[in-house]
């Protein structure tokens, strides 16, 4: 069984950390936003706080570190391969 989460969390976490996604979600969000601007300023804080940055930042964010993650490893590589042609 531990198998089987394992599988489905990294798909789940592969789907959800995508652009594509955070446009999904943003498409999503905006759906009720006209109905959070009429609801005045207290629905419409609500709306940017629980719809807007759950739903899109979280995906964004993973993008982010995704692409950070990257970055380092590059470096990490690239040093690397300094320090041995150095000896």
């Amino acid at each position: 069984m531990k198998r089987f989460n394992d599988w489905l969390a990294s798909k789940i976490t592969s789907a959800v950390g995508t652009m594509w996604c955070a446009y999904l979600f943003t498409a999503l969000a905006l759906v009720s936003l006209p109905e959070a601007i009429h609801g005045g300023t207290a629905t419409l804080v609500s709306w940017i706080a629980q719809t807007f940055l759950q739903l899109v930042l979280l995906s964004i964010i993973m993008v982010g570190q995704d692409v950070q993650a990257e970055r380092t490893e590059q470096r990490a590589e690239e040093d690397h391969e300094t320090i041995m042609k150095e000896f």
